[in-house]
């Protein structure tokens, strides 16, 4: 496990700065609830065309459920995540390939499957401790902030798929990156699902003849089924970590074959 602990100690700043931003943004979010819960701002909200309600999931918005669902997890929070497990993901290969220093580490005395995976390790550990670190702070304000009708367990369950979601995008981007060596490939792909997988859970759905497209979005796996309301849902829960399996044992697999040459 020595390339784990060594690459956590290389990015523990890093890391741990994602960590505090992100769940202080959840947790600012959360803050905000006691605003949000008046018959004023129900009444806003009613005036706002139905197409957009449903485009931003804003649908009886002054319930707790909705409102995490729509703002602290719906919104910023998943796409801030996705941008921290993409650029984890490309560091851990592509990096230091085209950085000119994977030669160097592939000389020591570890087998290219085990330096990959302890890598992609030390990444799906910060990614869990980033979704435990933010249940804890928003469970933590459920009394100040006055959403005591959230349960811990919806909270823990959209915390979870919001891991699983993360380490999505980080192995789709570690996969292509240990699959081509290139980092503008894989920051490409990353960003290329993160932005249509968004679309397709908000505008697209608006297309009658794109609605289909919505099933196919990371962003519909990992809030579509409501987990704030039906607490975790195996089976979108399923579909995030059978492709992060799959992306990882692709880019792995091409990795362990393939000429390293810089």
């Amino acid at each position: 496990m020595r390339v784990f602990w060594k690459t956590v100690r290389d990015n523990r700043r890093g890391w741990i700065g994602w960590i505090v931003a992100l769940t202080a943004i959840a947790a600012m979010y959360a803050s905000f609830y006691p605003s949000i819960n008046k018959p004023a701002m129900a009444d806003a909200l009613n005036s706002f065309p139905q197409s957009l309600k449903e485009a931003f999931h804003l649908e009886d918005y002054t319930r707790p459920e909705n409102y995490f669902a729509a703002s602290v997890f719906g919104l910023l929070v998943p796409i801030l995540v996705a941008v921290f497990a993409i650029s984890a993901g490309v560091r851990a290969i592509a990096g230091d390939e085209e950085a000119g220093t994977l030669d160097l580490i592939q000389a020591q005395p570890v087998r290219r499957i085990s330096l990959a995976l302890q890598r992609l390790l030390a990444i799906v550990t910060a990614m869990a401790v980033l979704a435990g670190v933010m249940c804890l702070a928003v469970i933590a304000l459920r009394g100040p902030a006055g959403f005591t009708a959230l349960s811990p367990g919806r909270l823990f369950a959209i915390c979870l798929q919001l891991a699983l979601f993360g380490m999505l995008f980080a192995a789709l981007a570690y996969g292509v990156g240990a699959w081509t060596g290139r980092r503008v490939l894989a920051i490409a792909a990353g960003a290329a699902v993160a932005v249509l997988g968004y679309l397709a859970n908000t505008f697209f759905t608006q297309i009658h003849s794109l609605k289909w497209t919505e099933r196919l979005s990371p962003f519909d796996w990992y809030l579509g089924g409501e987990p704030l309301k039906h607490g975790v849902q195996w089976g979108h829960a399923g579909l995030l970590a059978g492709f992060a399996l799959l992306f990882a044992a692709a880019g792995t697999w091409r990795y362990n074959r393939r000429d390293i040459t810089v």
